[in-house]
């Protein structure tokens, strides 16, 4: 039975002629799944679609049908605004036009504020593009292999692969499903989590030199100097985190990474059974239990001091 909150976005989508679809800002596979997967679907219903990122897609995600048509500002007109993906409108960055409103806010992180007129937030769900795969029918949107490449992409890299703890047998059905489109599992898995660019392992390189533990935690950092000697093109720490989360004998990773005007971006990844979420949200930031991060203002040394304290009595606390 199709939800009242289906039939709204359903009622909205089809209403719209002009649509513009966002995500948030430094966009990951499951932000790029989502925009490129359910912008393909809107204009096959025949909608304009206006697909906007405050940053640029990372070279390695760009082989997806529709990552050439991703703008960086949403233009006017337009009949209805729908943010993907994103917990709150800050991090939409500059692709949330001065004044304008969310009308259908699409998530499944646990800190999501519900911005929107419309909320379809489901934080059990292990990728926003599983939301969006799940419900695609229900707003009378079809799927084609464009559409089920670029979900799967988004499923794949939220999931790392399936291996995160809110993977089910559901998620490995609906992956099933994409793939009986014609997608190829092995190029897409490869592409998605497996390739990376030269100047990104020399980026690796650099913070894997900078890796410290301090009791249950690992932590490292880049700076921009790190990015400039690498000539690594993004503003993120090209997946590091996630290979810091799979060394043995501690609790909590954290990646700092500067991004100049005196702010940090900071990581977290937690083992199951620590929800670092509320962590992250007293810092500003927000995401899962198992994932999250925050922007904060300051420099690297002082931000690292600040939040490898506070993580560690967090972590006392939490054995309380």
């Amino acid at each position: 039975m199709t939800s009242p909150i289906d039939l709204q976005i359903h009622s909205a989508f089809s209403n719209a002629s002009r649509i513009v679809l966002v995500s948030h800002i430094r966009p990951d596979q499951d932000a790029i799944g989502s925009l490129l997967g359910l912008g393909a679907a809107l204009e096959k219903a025949g909608k304009q679609v206006q697909m906007v990122l405050s940053d640029s897609i990372a070279v390695g995600m760009r082989f997806l049908e529709g990552a050439d048509k991703v703008k960086h500002a949403a233009e006017e007109p337009f009949d209805l605004f729908v943010s993907l993906d994103c917990s709150d409108t800050k991090r939409l960055g500059n692709a949330l036009p001065a004044g304008a409103m969310v009308d259908i806010n699409i998530d499944h992180h646990l800190s999501n504020l519900n911005f929107g007129r419309i909320n379809l937030v489901e934080p059990e769900n292990v990728a926003t593009s599983a939301v969006i795969a799940e419900h695609l029918t229900d707003w009378g949107l079809e799927i084609d292999p464009s559409v089920a490449a670029a979900l799967l992409m988004g499923i794949l890299g939220d999931s790392l692969g399936f291996r995160t703890s809110n993977t089910t047998a559901a998620t490995l059905r609906l992956a099933a499903d994409l793939i009986d489109y014609g997608i190829n599992l092995s190029d897409i898995y490869t592409r998605t989590l497996v390739t990376r660019s030269f100047q990104a392992v020399k980026y690796w390189g650099m913070g894997l030199q900078n890796l410290s533990k301090k009791g249950r935690v690992i932590y490292t950092s880049l700076s921009l100097e790190d990015r400039k000697n690498a000539a690594y093109p993004g503003n993120d720490d090209a997946d590091l985190i996630n290979i810091l989360s799979t060394v043995n004998n501690a609790d909590v990773a954290i990646m700092f990474v500067e991004q100049g005007r005196d702010k940090v971006k900071v990581s977290w990844r937690a083992v199951p059974g620590i929800d670092i979420s509320k962590l992250a949200v007293s810092f500003g930031g927000g995401g899962h239990p198992a994932a999250s991060g925050a922007e904060i203002t300051g420099s690297l040394s002082d931000v690292k001091e600040k939040v490898l304290s506070a993580t560690i009595n967090y972590l006392k606390k939490s054995d309380n």
